[in-house]
C-alpha cells in the first residue's frame, strides 16, 4: 500500500507550494486558495494590497496550520508503525510539519523580537517546547526517518522569518501593486528566490552578496536596508536558549554625503596613531568592528570620492582591508549594503562613479518605487499610506488626522500632486497639517528639462514621441496640472499623464 493516497499528496504538494512561496507575492494567497478551497475567505485575497494594518498577520495561516495538523497526525503514525515513505512523499510530510511548527510558534518568536529590540533577554524557553515537538514528528520508533535539518537550525530559520515578516510588512509600507511587489524584491534579497536553496547551503553566505538600492530621494531606502540587515540568519545556541547575538544591534548605517572623505575613511577603515594630524591613538573602524553577522550601511554611495571608491572595491573583490597608516591586512566579516538616488548610470558616463565599484556593488540591485508610481496605480492607497504615517506621529487619534490630512490633500494638492519629495514629503505634509492645517509645496523649476529640450532640438535628435514626452513635462512643470496641461496642446488627459515625467520635472 503507498504511505499517500491521491488526496494526500495532493494536498500535501498544495501545502508545500504555501510554505515556500514568496508571502508578498500576489501568488501567496492563491496558492492559499488551492489549499483551503471555499473556506479561503475572498477578502483576504489581497491582504499584502492592505496598507492600513500595520501588524497584520500572514493570510489566514492558523486555518492552514488547522488543516495540516490531523494529516500530519496520521502520517506519524504512519511512519512510526513502520510504513514506507520513499524520498519526495517524505520531503512533502517534512514540509507539512516544518509549516504546521513555525505557525505552532510564530507568536513566541515575535515576542523575541520584542524583548530584543527592547534590549531585554532573549532567553526562548519555548525551545524545549519545540525540540519536544520536533522529536515527536522526526525522532521515530523503528525506522531512521530521514531528517535533513537540525532542530536548532529550523529553529534559528523560523526566527529569522518571523524577523524579516516584520520588518518588510510594518516599515515598508503601501497599498499598491508596486508596493507589494517591492516588499517581495526584499524578501529575496534576504532568502533569495529559493528558500529551500537558502536553508540548505546560502544562510551562511548572504553575506557575501553586496546590495545596491536606488531610486528616488524619500522613498525610504535606509528602511530597506535596515529590513534585511536586521533580518539576517542568527544562529541558535541549545545549550544556552539563546540566539548568539542580539539583531538589534549589528546594523550600522554610515551617511556618507554628511563627512568629507578622510573622515570616510577613518570611520570605515580605523587608523594607526599619527596617520594623520589629529590621529592621536588607534581606532577601529566599522569594517573591523563589524559583527560578522553584522551589516555596513552605506548611504549616498553615488557622493562617494573616486579614491575611496577604489579602497572600498578591494573589499568587495577580497574582503580585505588596512587601517589609516597601517600595512597589515584587515578582514571585514560582516554585509555592505549601499544606497544612492544619483543616476549611477549617467555618473559612470561622466566618469564620475567607477564602473568596476558599480559592478562589484550590485550583485542584488533594488530600486524604490516612487510615491507617485504608487498612486497612479493605486490612488486609493493615499489615504492607508497617511494613516500609517498619522499613527506613528499621533497615536490615539490617527484615524481622525488622517480623514482630516487626505480631505485637504484632495481639496488644496489634487488628485494629481506627484509628490516629488515621495513618502517623506507626505510625512511632513501631515505634520504640516496636523499643526498649521495646511502645506505649502515648494515651488520648483523645470530648469533641466528646458536645457535638455533646447539642446536636443538644435542637435536634431528627438524622435516625434521623444519631443511630446519633453513638451508635455515642461508645460505641465508651469501648469502643475495634468487638466490644464491637456487643455493647452489639446491632448486628452491620460496622453498627458503617461508622457509627463514627474522626477524630471520636480
Amino acid at each position: 500500500m503507498a504511505f499517500l493516497d491521491t488526496y494526500e499528496r495532493a494536498q500535501l504538494q498544495a501545502i508545500s507550494d504555501v510554505a515556500y512561496c514568496n508571502p508578498f507575492l500576489p501568488e501567496y494567497p492563491e496558492r492559499q486558495r488551492v489549499v483551503l478551497g471555499d473556506d479561503f475567505l475572498e477578502s483576504q485575497a489581497l491582504w499584502n494590497m492592505r496598507g492600513d494594518d500595520i501588524d497584520a498577520p500572514l493570510v489566514d495561516p492558523a486555518t492552514i496550520a488547522a488543516r495540516i495538523e490531523p494529516l500530519a497526525g496520521t502520517l506519524r503514525e504512519r511512519l512510526a508503525q513502520g510504513g514506507q515513505a520513499g524520498d519526495n512523499a517524505f520531503s512533502l510530510y517534512e514540509d507539512a510539519v516544518l509549516y504546521l511548527l513555525y505557525h505552532r510558534y510564530e507568536s513566541a518568536f515575535y515576542g523575541v523580537i520584542v524583548r530584543a529590540m527592547e534590549a531585554k533577554q532573549t532567553t526562548c524557553r519555548f525551545y524545549t517546547d519545540f525540540l519536544r515537538d520536533w522529536t515527536y514528528y522526526f525522532h521515530l520508533p523503528s525506522q531512521n526517518v530521514p531528517t535533513r535539518h537540525a532542530a536548532a537550525h529550523i529553529f534559528a530559520c523560523y526566527y529569522q522569518i518571523r524577523r524579516a515578516f516584520h520588518h518588510i510588512f510594518r516599515y515598508i509600507i503601501g497599498g499598491s501593486m508596486a508596493a507589494a511587489q517591492f516588499r517581495a524584491t526584499i524578501w529575496q534579497s534576504i532568502f533569495t528566490h529559493d528558500m529551500r536553496r537558502y536553508r540548505r547551503v546560502l544562510y551562511q553566505r548572504m553575506g557575501d552578496f553586496n546590495t545596491l538600492i536606488t531610486g528616488p530621494s524619500g522613498t525610504g531606502k535606509e528602511l530597506v536596508a535596515s529590513a534585511i540587515g536586521l533580518s539576517r540568519y542568527i544562529p541558535f545556541d541549545p545549550e544556552t536558549m539563546t540566539f548568539t547575538v542580539n539583531y538589534n544591534t549589528i546594523f550600522h548605517a554610515l551617511n556618507l554625503s554628511a563627512m568629507p572623505s578622510t573622515l570616510i575613511e577613518s570611520e570605515l577603515f580605523g587608523h594607526r596613531r599619527g596617520a594623520f594630524t589629529g590621529a592621536t591613538q588607534n581606532r577601529q573602524g566599522w569594517l573591523e568592528t563589524c559583527h560578522p553577522l553584522g551589516t555596513i550601511f552605506l548611504d549616498e554611495i553615488g557622493d562617494l570620492d573616486a579614491g575611496v571608491q577604489v579602497k572600498l572595491l578591494r573589499v568587495l573583490q577580497t574582503r580585505m582591508f588596512q587601517p589609516l597608516g597601517d600595512t597589515v591586512d584587515r578582514r571585514f566579516h560582516g554585509k555592505l549594503i549601499a544606497a544612492t538616488n544619483r543616476d549611477l548610470a549617467q555618473a559612470m558616463e561622466q566618469g564620475q562613479f567607477r564602473e568596476d565599484f558599480y559592478y562589484r556593488m550590485c550583485s542584488d540591485l533594488i530600486v524604490t518605487p516612487s510615491l507617485y508610481e504608487q498612486l497612479q496605480e493605486a490612488p486609493e492607497a493615499l489615504y492607508s499610506l497617511i494613516t500609517f504615517i498619522a499613527h506613528r506621529i499621533i497615536g490615539p487619534e490617527a484615524d481622525a488626522l488622517a480623514a482630516e490630512v487626505t480631505d485637504w490633500i484632495h481639496k488644496h494638492l489634487g488628485d494629481d500632486y506627484p509628490w516629488p519629495g515621495n513618502i517623506r514629503e507626505l510625512e511632513q505634509c501631515v505634520r504640516n497639517v496636523l499643526i498649521r492645517q495646511a502645506y505649502d509645496p515648494p515651488k520648483r523649476q523645470a530648469q533641466t528639462s528646458r536645457n535638455s529640450l533646447t539642446q536636443a532640438l538644435r542637435q536634431c535628435t528627438l524622435t516625434a514621441d521623444e519631443l511630446l514626452r519633453h513638451y508635455c513635462t515642461l508645460v505641465f512643470a508651469q501648469t502643475g496640472s495634468y487638466a490644464e496641461t491637456a487643455r493647452r496642446l489639446d491632448l486628452d488627459r491620460r496622453t498627458v499623464k503617461s508622457k509627463v515625467d514627474p522626477d524630471t520635472v520636480f
